[in-house]
């Protein structure tokens, strides 16, 4: 087949959808199809290579606590000329962008590519939804008119498509394990016996950093074999700096954003603290620690349960908690080798052979349904289709 991979977010920003989109495209490469990734431009100097296609513009747009896009299609003719180029057999819309979505389904050259939404946004708590309720309504009505299916990263997202009458799915994000693994060397200057604690996210309101910043105050008087690393970067990090410097806080280690893979990072650290305040539809960043042997603690928000133990969840905004269950944690070393355990087998759960498989499978049944997808229902064809792992 060949997939057109639509991404409504820059690749000029690191992110959990852009991960997604390239680790999709690799491994449907491996497996004989042919795929391009179409992005919006932020900046005339990106460019991607030969299998990334920039078609549009995107401006930041400050959504939910973090920085999203508007992404918008100044030139008709670039768009269609590159849809009739391509000759998409399925256009995989990752996220929902206005107007640019619209743009592309109201194409005559997309009019005959199966068309899928993956909704990776979970949008529950967004005071811009909030004053503006008719958006849900909106993309409910878009998807009906146009979208052939739609893919939910976890089951809550599925909840906002309450008005869509075609078929639904929970497709969960896959994990490279050949990118993060066991085997991945750490990095030396880390390993001096101190305990490493691990952040990996954007540093912005959405992410609470800060919280984790209050909680590492509460150690730091108790402990003084603890280091807090810091990976990404964003609109916060200049205050999350401040607070430490005001507060003294000794080996908090900003690393900035990483070129290249993250992975050493995950097999350095002795706990993965994840502290989000709200937004986290998935969380892609605890499964790649998993991958990689942590223990992970997180806030219960979004379809975070999904993944971890309900013990290594804790309320959002409580540094004093979150201190707690840190300090717990790691003076119990057998507790943290089985944790690790159980967690590297977890995300054997979720590699991308896996989910890609029932990726895969799906498209196929809403091809083979053509539109009437209830004479033919999913659990019959995934029983016949996939593999008896998948379906056991």
């Amino acid at each position: 087949m060949r997939i057109g991979l639509i991404s409504f977010h820059t690749f000029s920003q690191p992110g959990g959808v852009k991960r997604h989109i390239l680790d999709l495209s690799k491994n449907l490469r491996k497996r004989g199809h042919q795929t391009k990734i179409i992005v919006p431009r932020r900046k005339r100097s990106e460019n991607y290579g030969k299998d990334v296609i920039l078609l549009g513009t995107s401006f930041p747009l400050d959504f939910t606590g973090s920085k999203s896009d508007f992404s918008v299609n100044f030139n008709p003719i670039s768009l269609e000329r590159t849809l009739k180029r391509e000759r998409f057999d399925v256009l995989h819309f990752h996220n929902f962008g206005v107007p640019s979505i619209v743009q592309i389904l109201v194409s005559p050259s997309a009019s005959n590519a199966l068309n899928v939404l993956t909704f990776h946004a979970n949008v529950k708590g967004s005071e811009f939804l909030e004053n503006f309720p008719s958006l849900l309504y909106l993309l409910n009505k878009v998807c009906q008119w146009k979208i052939d299916g739609i893919i939910g990263v976890a089951s809550l997202i599925l909840s906002y498509f309450k008005r869509y009458k075609g078929p639904k799915i929970v497709v969960p994000n896959g994990i490279d394990l050949e990118e993060f693994n066991l085997s991945i060397p750490k990095i030396k200057k880390y390993c001096d016996g101190k305990i490493n604690l691990l952040f990996v996210g954007r540093i912005e309101k959405r992410k609470g950093l800060i919280y984790l910043l209050k909680a590492f105050k509460v150690l730091n008087k108790k402990f003084s074999n603890l280091r807090l690393i810091i990976v990404g970067d964003g609109s916060l990090k200049d205050g999350c700096k401040s607070y430490v410097k005001k507060n003294n806080l000794k080996e908090v280690v900003f690393e900035g954003g990483v070129a290249g893979t993250i992975a050493p990072y995950y097999r350095t650290a002795d706990i993965f603290v994840s502290p989000a305040i709200f937004g986290e539809s998935f969380g892609l960043v605890l499964l790649e620690a998993m991958a990689c042997g942590l223990p992970v603690i997180a806030t219960d928000v979004g379809g975070v349960h999904e993944i971890l133990e309900p013990k290594f969840l804790i309320p959002t905004k409580n540094a004093e908690v979150l201190a707690e269950k840190i300090s717990s944690l790691w003076k119990e070393p057998d507790q943290l080798k089985r944790v690790s355990k159980r967690n590297f087998e977890k995300a054997k759960e979720f590699s991308l052979s896996r989910t890609q498989m029932l990726r895969r499978a799906w498209f196929r049944w809403m091809k083979e349904c053509g539109d009437r997808p209830e004479e033919k229902r999913w659990s019959e064809f995934a029983k016949d289709k996939l593999s008896k792992d998948l379906t056991n």
